[in-house]
Parts: structure tokens; C-alpha cells; sequence
């Protein structure tokens, strides 16, 4: 939290930052992602391709990545948004539909994106960040990140779709199972997931023929929803970041 100068790159004007680290601190992209797009020959430093990992950027050097310059954010921000259903969670879309970038405060300078996603139709908690390292991490399964769910189908919802999720099911190939899936009415359940594999409550839901007609995350992690109205967002608070950064939850 703070200004990226603080520790690693506090010491870049003498020893110079990893490129990797970079590229990170800019939001370009993950270490590991970084270290990636370094070997495919896609970033260069004042004018040549670089392809080591073990290579430095020093103050004052031009960074580009994929002829297109990078610059390390001064500021790292965290925000948390209640994205409505009907936006996409993307830079740009070739369709024209709403972006949930836009419901972000207009005076931020800083290049934002989202961490992890929600499909079109769903709605709910989400955030967004210049930390590529935070992003990469609060994404990977192995964070152990609970996000919760308020699933509200347009029919009752058997007791064997339940048993099913929290049992564990394949469907196409793919493995699905809730941590918890818990029925708060005859058509709506509570579901926690770990994973959370692309459109995973959607999948489970159609297997068994029933149809989500609200999806709403309303926690990841340590951090409520709330009552954030639809489309709006606050900043992730200290506590928050710090059991996010530890992954507790």
C-alpha cells in the first residue's frame, strides 16, 4: 500500500529495478506474466529488445512494451465496485457494451483493471487495480480467496443440485464444487466458492436445467459488499488490503 517507491523500488536510482518488477509496478502486467512478455521479445529498453530476466531499468530509461511506453505508477490504488449486471468487466469491448472501468471515479490517472471477473449478466463485488503483483496474486487458486453469492433461480432449486455443487461434479470435463452451498429460500441459495472457474455457478445451474435469474457476489475475501449502491465504488480500507496482502481469508 503506498507509493511504490517505498522498499524494492526505493533503491532503483543506484541498483536499478528488474524489468519484470517494472513492468509490474506500472500495471502492465504480473512478475510472472511480465517474465513472459520479456522472453517473447515483446519489451524494450531505450530502443532494444530485451529477452533476459535478470535485466534492469534505471531512472530515466524508455520502457516500451509492444512499441507502446510504460511507466511505473507512482501511486498503487485498490478499489472496490459494485458492478451492475449488464457491464463487462474489460479495457474495451468490440460490441459496444457498457464497461464497468466507467463507473470508476473519472479524475484517476492511473491505468486500472479489474481483478478476476463477473460475467455480463451478474452483478456485484469487484475490484480494481494498478498492482499487477496483487492482481496476479488475489487471482491465482492457490490464494485460497473465498468470494460469496446470493443465486436467485426463476424455479425451485433441488435439494440434488446442492448435494451435487458441494459434492463435487464434472460437467464436460470440467470439475465444479462450492465450499459451501447453503439454500436461503426455495429458489435462491448462498454459494462459496475458492476457485471460482469461469461462470462456474452458471455451468452447475444449467447441468441441472435451472437458470440463475440473479447472480450477485457480495464478498471476496476479508471484503463485504455491503451496501454499496449498484455502481458505485470506495477504496479497499488498510485492514482490508492488509488481510488481502496475507490472505487470511
Amino acid at each position: 500500500m503506498g507509493d511504490v517507491l517505498n522498499g524494492e523500488a526505493s533503491n532503483s536510482d543506484e541498483k536499478g529495478l528488474r524489468l519484470q518488477v517494472y513492468l509490474a509496478h506500472a500495471g502492465a502486467a504480473s512478475r510472472r506474466a511480465a517474465e513472459a512478455l520479456i522472453v517473447a521479445g515483446r519489451v524494450q529498453v531505450n530502443g532494444a529488445a530485451i529477452t533476459a530476466l535478470g535485466s534492469k531499468v534505471f531512472p530515466g530509461d524508455t520502457v516500451l512494451l509492444d512499441g507502446k511506453p510504460v511507466q511505473a505508477e507512482s501511486k498503487l490504488r485498490y478499489f472496490a465496485l459494485h458492478k451492475p449486471a449488464g457491464y463487462i468487466c474489460s479495457s474495451a469491448d468490440p460490441q459496444g457494451r457498457p464497461l464497468a472501468l466507467k463507473l470508476l471515479p473519472p479524475n484517476i490517472t492511473e491505468r486500472l483493471y479489474n481483478v478476476g471477473r463477473l460475467d455480463f449478466l451478474s452483478s456485484g463485488l469487484i475490484f480494481f487495480t494498478n498492482d499487477g503483483d496483487f492482481a496476479a496474486r488475489l487471482g491465482h487458486p492457490s490464494s485460497g480467496l473465498e468470494k460469496e453469492y446470493l443465486v436467485e433461480a426463476t424455479g425451485p432449486i433441488p435439494d440434488q443440485t446442492i448435494e451435487a455443487f458441494t459434492r463435487g461434479i464434472t460437467i464436460e470435463g470440467v470439475s465444479y464444487q462450492a465450499k459451501e452451498a447453503e439454500r436461503t429460500g426455495r429458489k435462491s441459495l448462498r454459494v462459496v466458492l475458492i476457485e471460482g472457474k469461469n461462470r462456474e455457478i452458471r455451468r452447475v445451474f444449467s447441468h441441472f436445467h435451472l437458470h440463475p435469474q440473479r447472480l450477485c457476489r457480495i464478498r471476496i475475501g476479508p471484503v463485504l459488499l455491503g451496501d454499496l449502491p449498484e455502481g458505485a465504488s470506495r477504496l479497499l480500507t488498510e485492514k482490508e488490503l492488509e488481510e488481502l496482502h496475507g490472505n487470511r481469508h
